[in-house]
Protein backbone atom coordinates (compact mmCIF):
# COMPACT_ATOMS: atom_id res chain seq x y z
CA UNK A 1 0.00 0.00 0.00
CA UNK A 2 0.78 3.52 -1.05
CA UNK A 3 1.20 6.11 1.93
CA UNK A 4 0.74 9.88 1.27
CA UNK A 5 1.75 12.41 3.90
CA UNK A 6 0.78 15.63 3.14
CA UNK A 7 3.64 18.46 3.63
CA UNK A 8 2.86 21.10 1.16
CA UNK A 9 1.34 23.71 3.42
CA UNK A 10 2.98 26.93 4.09
CA UNK A 11 2.60 26.55 7.68
CA UNK A 12 1.67 30.81 8.36
CA UNK A 13 -0.20 30.22 11.51
CA UNK A 14 3.23 29.30 13.04
CA UNK A 15 4.88 32.38 11.53
CA UNK A 16 7.57 32.74 12.24
CA UNK A 17 8.88 29.76 13.19
CA UNK A 18 8.15 28.49 9.84
CA UNK A 19 9.90 31.39 7.97
CA UNK A 20 12.89 28.99 7.82
CA UNK A 21 11.93 25.58 8.40
CA UNK A 22 8.89 23.78 6.75
CA UNK A 23 5.44 23.16 9.29
CA UNK A 24 6.32 19.19 8.86
CA UNK A 25 9.85 19.49 10.29
CA UNK A 26 8.85 21.18 13.51
CA UNK A 27 10.10 19.60 16.47
CA UNK A 28 7.41 18.05 18.67
CA UNK A 29 9.53 17.01 21.63
CA UNK A 30 11.93 14.78 20.20
CA UNK A 31 11.26 14.44 16.57
CA UNK A 32 9.85 16.19 13.54
CA UNK A 33 6.34 15.60 13.42
CA UNK A 34 6.44 14.23 9.99
CA UNK A 35 8.85 11.87 11.03
CA UNK A 36 5.97 10.35 13.83
CA UNK A 37 3.62 10.53 11.02
CA UNK A 38 6.63 8.08 9.32
CA UNK A 39 6.41 6.20 12.53
CA UNK A 40 2.71 5.51 12.34
CA UNK A 41 2.90 4.72 9.16
CA UNK A 42 5.66 2.11 9.09
CA UNK A 43 3.71 -0.01 11.63
CA UNK A 44 1.32 -1.10 9.05
CA UNK A 45 4.12 -3.47 7.79
CA UNK A 46 4.90 -2.65 4.02
CA UNK A 47 4.20 0.46 3.21
CA UNK A 48 5.70 2.73 0.17
CA UNK A 49 6.06 6.47 1.62
CA UNK A 50 5.22 9.49 -0.67
CA UNK A 51 5.21 13.03 0.81
CA UNK A 52 4.17 16.17 -1.49
CA UNK A 53 6.35 19.03 -0.99
CA UNK A 54 6.15 22.93 -1.78
CA UNK A 55 7.15 25.64 0.75
CA UNK A 56 11.18 25.42 1.54
CA UNK A 57 10.56 22.11 -0.74
CA UNK A 58 14.35 21.37 -0.19
CA UNK A 59 14.26 20.72 3.25
CA UNK A 60 11.13 18.14 2.76
CA UNK A 61 13.20 16.47 0.30
CA UNK A 62 16.41 15.87 2.18
CA UNK A 63 14.30 14.61 5.35
CA UNK A 64 12.45 12.16 2.91
CA UNK A 65 15.64 10.91 1.85
CA UNK A 66 16.69 10.52 5.22
CA UNK A 67 13.59 8.52 6.11
CA UNK A 68 13.55 6.36 3.33
CA UNK A 69 10.50 7.88 1.39
CA UNK A 70 9.69 6.09 -2.14
CA UNK A 71 8.70 9.78 -3.46
CA UNK A 72 8.75 13.39 -2.27
CA UNK A 73 6.42 14.87 -5.20
CA UNK A 74 7.74 18.47 -5.72
CA UNK A 75 4.95 20.99 -6.62
CA UNK A 76 5.71 24.50 -8.50
CA UNK A 77 2.21 25.83 -7.38
CA UNK A 78 -0.03 23.91 -4.64
CA UNK A 79 -2.62 21.48 -6.05
CA UNK A 80 -4.47 21.01 -3.15
CA UNK A 81 -5.15 17.44 -1.88
CA UNK A 82 -6.98 16.26 -4.96
CA UNK A 83 -3.78 16.72 -6.95
CA UNK A 84 -1.56 14.71 -5.05
CA UNK A 85 -3.67 11.48 -5.22
CA UNK A 86 -4.47 11.83 -8.83
CA UNK A 87 -0.45 13.00 -9.69
CA UNK A 88 0.26 9.64 -7.65
CA UNK A 89 -2.11 7.46 -9.47
CA UNK A 90 -1.35 8.83 -12.94
CA UNK A 91 2.61 7.56 -11.86
CA UNK A 92 1.74 4.15 -12.28
CA UNK A 93 1.16 3.58 -8.35
CA UNK A 94 -1.36 0.82 -7.32
CA UNK A 95 -2.75 -0.95 -4.13
CA UNK A 96 -4.36 1.68 -2.84
CA UNK A 97 -3.41 4.84 -1.00
CA UNK A 98 -3.41 6.24 2.70
CA UNK A 99 -3.48 9.74 2.94
CA UNK A 100 -2.27 11.46 6.35
CA UNK A 101 -1.71 15.33 7.19
CA UNK A 102 1.90 16.17 8.42
CA UNK A 103 0.49 18.73 11.12
CA UNK A 104 -1.61 16.58 13.34
CA UNK A 105 -0.54 14.71 16.33
CA UNK A 106 -3.22 11.74 16.90
CA UNK A 107 -3.17 8.40 18.27
CA UNK A 108 -5.54 6.72 15.51
CA UNK A 109 -5.08 2.68 14.80
CA UNK A 110 -4.41 3.44 11.54
CA UNK A 111 -4.65 -0.84 11.27
CA UNK A 112 -8.18 -1.33 12.06
CA UNK A 113 -9.11 2.36 9.88
CA UNK A 114 -7.92 0.53 6.75
CA UNK A 115 -9.05 -2.84 7.47
CA UNK A 116 -12.60 -1.35 8.14
CA UNK A 117 -12.21 1.23 4.78
CA UNK A 118 -11.56 -1.74 2.94
CA UNK A 119 -14.06 -4.10 4.24
CA UNK A 120 -16.83 -1.28 3.83
CA UNK A 121 -17.85 -2.01 0.29
CA UNK A 122 -16.94 1.98 -0.28
CA UNK A 123 -14.07 2.97 -2.80
CA UNK A 124 -12.66 5.03 -0.61
CA UNK A 125 -13.06 5.91 3.05
CA UNK A 126 -12.83 9.16 5.97
CA UNK A 127 -11.37 8.63 9.15
CA UNK A 128 -13.74 11.37 11.47
CA UNK A 129 -13.16 12.73 15.22
CA UNK A 130 -15.30 14.39 17.18
CA UNK A 131 -14.13 17.90 17.81
CA UNK A 132 -17.62 20.34 18.20
CA UNK A 133 -15.74 23.47 16.99
CA UNK A 134 -15.42 22.12 13.08
CA UNK A 135 -17.46 19.23 13.19
CA UNK A 136 -18.67 20.11 9.44
CA UNK A 137 -19.01 16.46 8.09
CA UNK A 138 -22.79 14.78 7.86
CA UNK A 139 -23.01 11.37 8.49
CA UNK A 140 -26.43 9.34 7.07
CA UNK A 141 -27.19 6.29 8.82
CA UNK A 142 -25.79 4.19 6.00
CA UNK A 143 -22.03 5.16 8.02
CA UNK A 144 -21.96 7.37 4.53
CA UNK A 145 -21.12 10.61 3.80
CA UNK A 146 -24.15 13.11 3.12
CA UNK A 147 -22.61 16.19 3.07
CA UNK A 148 -20.24 19.02 4.15
CA UNK A 149 -21.73 21.75 5.85
CA UNK A 150 -21.77 24.91 3.69
CA UNK A 151 -20.22 23.13 0.68
CA UNK A 152 -22.72 20.34 -0.06
CA UNK A 153 -25.46 18.09 0.69
CA UNK A 154 -27.70 17.74 3.80
CA UNK A 155 -27.15 19.66 7.01
CA UNK A 156 -28.78 16.15 8.68
CA UNK A 157 -27.35 13.34 10.27
CA UNK A 158 -24.23 12.62 12.73
CA UNK A 159 -21.28 15.49 12.69
CA UNK A 160 -18.31 15.14 12.75
CA UNK A 161 -14.60 16.47 11.82
CA UNK A 162 -12.47 15.50 9.51
CA UNK A 163 -9.16 13.98 10.68
CA UNK A 164 -7.37 14.27 7.50
CA UNK A 165 -6.79 10.32 7.65
CA UNK A 166 -8.66 8.91 4.44
CA UNK A 167 -7.93 5.71 2.20
CA UNK A 168 -8.26 5.54 -1.10
CA UNK A 169 -8.78 2.38 -3.89
CA UNK A 170 -7.45 2.50 -7.22
CA UNK A 171 -11.34 2.75 -8.56
CA UNK A 172 -11.36 6.13 -6.44
CA UNK A 173 -8.42 7.46 -7.31
CA UNK A 174 -9.11 6.58 -10.82
CA UNK A 175 -11.77 8.72 -10.71
CA UNK A 176 -9.56 11.86 -10.03
CA UNK A 177 -9.35 14.23 -13.16
CA UNK A 178 -6.24 15.52 -14.10
CA UNK A 179 -6.37 19.52 -13.32
CA UNK A 180 -8.91 18.64 -10.03
CA UNK A 181 -7.37 19.99 -6.80
CA UNK A 182 -10.20 19.93 -4.41
CA UNK A 183 -10.91 17.01 -2.88
CA UNK A 184 -14.46 18.38 -1.49
CA UNK A 185 -15.32 18.78 -5.32
CA UNK A 186 -14.34 15.19 -5.68
CA UNK A 187 -16.46 14.06 -2.71
CA UNK A 188 -19.64 16.06 -3.86
CA UNK A 189 -19.44 14.24 -7.50
CA UNK A 190 -19.02 11.01 -5.65
CA UNK A 191 -22.09 11.61 -3.58
CA UNK A 192 -23.99 12.82 -6.50
CA UNK A 193 -23.18 9.54 -8.50
CA UNK A 194 -23.87 7.11 -5.81
CA UNK A 195 -20.73 6.59 -4.21
CA UNK A 196 -20.70 8.26 -1.05
CA UNK A 197 -17.36 7.66 0.78
CA UNK A 198 -17.36 5.51 4.39
CA UNK A 199 -16.83 7.27 7.23
CA UNK A 200 -15.62 5.29 10.16
CA UNK A 201 -16.38 7.17 13.41
CA UNK A 202 -15.38 3.96 15.77
CA UNK A 203 -11.95 6.36 16.52
CA UNK A 204 -13.93 9.38 17.13
CA UNK A 205 -13.04 9.97 20.43
CA UNK A 206 -9.39 9.12 19.63
CA UNK A 207 -6.62 11.96 20.74
CA UNK A 208 -6.16 14.21 17.56
CA UNK A 209 -4.60 17.37 17.72
CA UNK A 210 -3.94 20.51 14.90
CA UNK A 211 -0.52 21.83 15.52
CA UNK A 212 -0.89 24.44 12.86
CA UNK A 213 -1.22 26.87 15.37
CA UNK A 214 0.40 28.11 18.49
CA UNK A 215 -2.38 26.65 20.88
CA UNK A 216 -2.24 23.91 18.77
CA UNK A 217 1.80 23.37 19.02
CA UNK A 218 1.80 23.75 22.63
CA UNK A 219 -1.06 20.89 23.23
CA UNK A 220 0.57 18.36 20.78
CA UNK A 221 4.58 18.66 22.94
CA UNK A 222 2.38 18.41 25.79
CA UNK A 223 1.05 15.16 24.75
CA UNK A 224 4.43 13.95 23.03
CA UNK A 225 5.45 14.41 26.44
CA UNK A 226 2.87 12.01 28.37
CA UNK A 227 3.45 9.29 25.50
CA UNK A 228 7.23 9.39 26.01
CA UNK A 229 6.51 9.49 29.83
CA UNK A 230 8.69 12.74 30.71
CA UNK A 231 7.86 15.47 32.51
CA UNK A 232 11.00 17.67 30.49
CA UNK A 233 12.91 17.07 27.24
CA UNK A 234 15.94 19.11 26.68
CA UNK A 235 17.60 18.36 23.95
CA UNK A 236 17.81 15.14 22.37
CA UNK A 237 16.93 13.44 26.10
CA UNK A 238 14.49 13.69 28.62
CA UNK A 239 15.50 16.06 31.41
CA UNK A 240 14.98 15.76 35.75
CA UNK A 241 16.91 19.01 35.67
CA UNK A 242 14.26 20.89 38.17
CA UNK A 243 14.88 24.20 36.58
CA UNK A 244 12.31 22.78 34.15
CA UNK A 245 8.83 21.32 34.93
CA UNK A 246 6.66 20.41 31.84
CA UNK A 247 8.38 21.78 29.29
CA UNK A 248 10.40 21.27 26.22
CA UNK A 249 14.37 22.91 25.07
CA UNK A 250 15.21 22.17 22.06
CA UNK A 251 19.01 23.91 22.80
CA UNK A 252 19.72 24.14 26.42
CA UNK A 253 22.99 26.34 25.75
CA UNK A 254 19.47 29.23 25.31
CA UNK A 255 18.84 28.83 28.83
CA UNK A 256 20.73 31.15 31.61
CA UNK A 257 21.71 28.62 34.44
CA UNK A 258 19.33 30.54 37.06
CA UNK A 259 16.31 30.85 34.36
CA UNK A 260 13.05 28.27 35.27
CA UNK A 261 10.59 27.12 32.99
CA UNK A 262 6.84 26.13 33.39
CA UNK A 263 4.42 24.70 30.77
CA UNK A 264 6.79 25.88 28.22
CA UNK A 265 8.47 25.25 24.77
CA UNK A 266 11.55 26.99 23.95
CA UNK A 267 13.24 26.62 20.22
CA UNK A 268 17.10 27.13 19.50
CA UNK A 269 17.25 30.95 19.02
CA UNK A 270 15.16 31.92 21.66
CA UNK A 271 16.13 34.77 23.89
CA UNK A 272 15.75 34.34 27.82
CA UNK A 273 17.15 36.30 30.64
CA UNK A 274 19.06 35.56 33.16
CA UNK A 275 16.88 35.11 36.62
CA UNK A 276 13.81 35.21 34.04
CA UNK A 277 10.67 32.23 35.02
CA UNK A 278 9.03 31.36 31.86
CA UNK A 279 5.68 30.05 31.92
CA UNK A 280 3.36 28.99 29.68
CA UNK A 281 5.06 30.43 26.20
CA UNK A 282 6.44 29.24 23.16
CA UNK A 283 9.80 30.88 22.19
CA UNK A 284 12.13 30.92 19.54
CA UNK A 285 14.58 33.25 17.66
CA UNK A 286 12.33 36.61 17.15
CA UNK A 287 9.09 35.72 18.59
CA UNK A 288 7.57 34.98 21.91
CA UNK A 289 3.68 33.33 22.48
CA UNK A 290 1.72 33.55 25.23
CA UNK A 291 -0.15 29.75 25.49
Amino acid sequence: MNVLILAAGLGTRLRPLTSDVPKPLVRVVDAPILELQVQKARALGNVALHANAHYLADQIVAEGARLGFEKVWVEPEILGTAGPLSRIYRSGYRGGLLVMNSDAYCQFDLARFVAGAESSGADFALLGVDFPKVNSLRVGGDGKLSGVLRRFGTDAGEAVTFSGVSWYSDAALSRIEPGEFDILKFWEKEVADGRAPFVDMSQKDALWIDMGSPEGLKAACDARRKDLGVDSWVGDAPSADLRFVRSVVECAADIPADATLTDSVIFAGAEVFPGEKVVREIRGKGFCWKV
